[in-house]
């Protein structure tokens, strides 16, 4: 069968690309730098692409006055760029050459004249999950002191992600599309998840919606687990090691942490469909999940700081004696997270009790004051022993509260009784 090709997306222009430059060098000069170094070093993040509107697999150098230039580490990627100019897309950097190493950096320093400059740095600080430390190459930053000793080298990680969380208008037309295919893929997960399909196929199934709209996902490209009582998370096994896939049954709930990426920007949401019936617990952590999803919409509003959004999702766990595991919400760039730690002390003389004792609970970033155009993931998870529902999505903060960006994902699917 042929299928129609779904619409396009709306594109950046060139004022945005001058709002990022403009808004980055306000705080260069700030902060008295001469230039920032972004590269993405294998990360999440990709974070030089902000800078480009492109990924390169580059490290961009931005003075403060003067162009950019994009250094990266084969002619493939110049030419990829290259045959979107000749079909008529204005890049944002037209000075991309090759060499995109420490050494690489330094000459291109010395070129312009900032060998012994004050120079910020994005890779020392966390800008992912799994981050914590940076991702900034040992011989990177071996190469580029040893090439320029008198260089002062600055952090400037927390600058740049934090920069990110508020939205302009052009950026927000890319979040809503991109929230669009992720409530596409819901459908088409919805539609795929059956007794007898293993989960492979339902994984397949999402995959192809987000890919057929033009859009990609985040590594390790979606989380997805199936059963009664799985409280396990991430990609699923057969992803990452010879393991057969399972096979969907009755009783199941298949859950999914769905990241959509179009033009850089991500809406994520957390699918779950049930396989009814499954058991009354499972129901009870529904019902927990949903109002904590609610609380947190309620709580979302400019001026509210992060830890008081958290708080309120945490209220219904508390009041129902769940525990929550992963975070009950984060801003996307995930430079805010909060986890739960309540009621973890049920888990005693499980499997889990050990793995779940060595989290690291509590709400990084929680002084941070809600503005219009920031970009939070409300993800409540309610759990009771082993048993876990996971539902939510993203919500942009208005000038008066928020808006919800999905529907599907707020609420457990159910198929197979009256309650789908």
């Amino acid at each position: 069968m042929i299928e129609t090709t779904p619409e396009r997306g709306p594109v950046l222009s060139l004022a945005e690309r001058d709002r990022r430059w403009a808004g980055l060098r306000r705080l260069m000069r700030a902060r008295a730098l001469a230039a920032i170094v972004v590269g993405s070093f294998n990360g999440r993040e990709r974070l030089e692409s902000y800078l480009i509107d492109d990924f390169l697999d580059a490290v961009v150098i931005l003075p403060l006055d003067g162009e950019p230039t994009a250094l990266t580490f084969s002619t493939q990627r110049t030419s990829r760029a290259l045959e979107s100019a000749r079909r008529g897309v204005t890049p944002w950097v037209t000075d991309v050459r090759i060499g995109a190493g420490g050494a690489g950096v330094a000459a291109l320093l010395r070129e312009r004249g900032l060998e012994s400059e004050r120079v910020g740095i994005v890779g020392f600080g966390p800008s992912a999950p799994g981050e914590g430390e940076g991702l900034l190459p040992l011989g990177f930053y071996r190469n580029l002191t040893r090439e320029l000793p008198q260089l002062q080298i600055e952090d400037f990680t927390a600058d740049l992600t934090d920069f990110k969380l508020v939205k302009s208008a052009e950026e927000i037309a890319l979040l809503r599309f991109a929230a669009r295919v992720s409530e596409e893929a819901c459908v088409a997960m919805i539609e795929a998840t059956r007794p007898g399909v293993n989960e492979a196929s339902v994984y397949a199934e999402i995959m192809r919606t987000i890919y057929r709209w033009g859009c990609e996902t985040r590594y390790p490209n979606l989380s997805l687990q199936s059963g009664p009582d799985n409280i396990g998370w991430g990609a699923p096994r057969w992803a990452l090691r010879a393991e057969h896939p399972r096979v969907l049954e009755r009783g199941d709930l298949v859950q999914a942490e769905i990241h959509t990426l179009y033009g850089g920007v991500e809406a994520q949401v957390q699918m779950s469909v049930a396989l009814d019936p499954v058991d009354d617990i499972l129901l009870t952590c529904e019902r927990v999940a949903r109002e904590a999803y609610e609380s947190g919409v309620a709580a979302v509003r400019p001026g509210v700081t992060f830890a008081e959004v958290v708080r309120a999702m945490e209220a219904p766990l508390e009041r129902s004696g769940c525990w929550g595991k992963t975070p009950l919400a984060h801003t996307m760039s995930f430079g805010a997270t909060g986890f739960s730690a309540l009621n973890r002390e049920q888990l005693a003389g499980t499997r889990e009790a050990a793995v779940e004792g060595q989290i690291t609970v509590g709400i990084r970033r929680g002084e941070l004051v809600l503005v219009p155009g920031m970009v939070l993931e409300l993800e409540p998870n309610a759990c009771i022993g082993l048993q876990r529902v996971n539902i939510g999505a993203g919500v942009l903060v208005t000038k008066t509260g928020c808006e919800e960006l999905n529907v599907l994902p707020t609420r457990v699917h159910h198929t197979g009784s009256a309650r789908g």
